[in-house]
This record gives C-alpha cells, structure tokens and sequence, in this order.
C-alpha cells in the first residue's frame, strides 16, 4: 500500500509543493514546527534513510540542501535546522526548519498558517530557487 507520501508525490493527495525533479519532491509540511517547514522526500518508497542506495542518499542530501538555501531567503530564520526522524510516517523525509530558537525543532511547538499563507510562502521560496 503507498505511503502518504507517495500519494502526495502522485498527485492523489494535495500538498504544498515547492520544487520536484526526477527522483525528489519537496513540500511545506502542514504542521509546521515553524512557518517554512519543509519535506524533502525521495519519490521512491523507503522506510528508512540509511536503506537508501548511497548515491540516493547523497543526492537527497543536495536536493535538500538547494531547498535549504531558497528557504532561508525566504524565511526570517537564524539557520535553517535539519532533522531525519521517520517514525511518523514509513518513507525517508527530510525536515528542514527554519529556526530562531532550540524549540523550533523539538516537534512541540506547532504554528499555525492559513491556505493563502502558505500559498504565498510556496512562491516566495520557490522565487529563491
């Protein structure tokens, strides 16, 4: 059965996509820890991030860091905070936060956004690109 995930990368459930290419997929996560909060995913299906084939992995790794650095141009942020967990759901995502404060990466503190603002958020990163 596919994951969320893929049924986002499918087209089957909505997102709030930024950038995809061949192999990945990146969009704003509904339940921001921080306006900004975005997946990175592989388009294939993978539970976990180290069964990922190594030049997936890299390549995951530059596809994220190119979202990273559009986002923290768009976002008012003092970094932008990395974070690979994989419990929620059973395919490799990459969080990428922007971050003032520790607790903007404890997955505890939620903001709150509105359709337009992310909509509006999808296109000022997507202008950093």
């Amino acid at each position: 059965m596919p994951t969320l995930f893929t049924k986002i990368v499918n087209g089957e459930v909505p997102s709030y996509k930024i950038v995809e290419d061949e192999k990945f997929y990146a969009f704003l996560d509904i339940n921001p820890n921080a306006q900004g909060h975005t997946l990175c995913i592989p388009k294939k299906e993978e539970d976990k991030i180290f069964d990922l084939e190594e030049d997936l992995y890299v390549d995951l790794m530059r596809f994220s860091r190119k979202v990273a650095l559009a986002l923290e141009k768009a976002v008012a942020c003092k970094r932008v905070g990395i974070a690979v967990v994989g419990l929620e759901i059973p395919h490799v995502h990459v969080h990428l936060i922007p971050i003032n404060e520790m607790k903007d990466m404890t997955f505890q503190h939620k903001v709150k956004m509105s359709p337009e603002e992310f909509e509006a958020l999808v296109k000022k990163i997507q202008s950093n690109l």
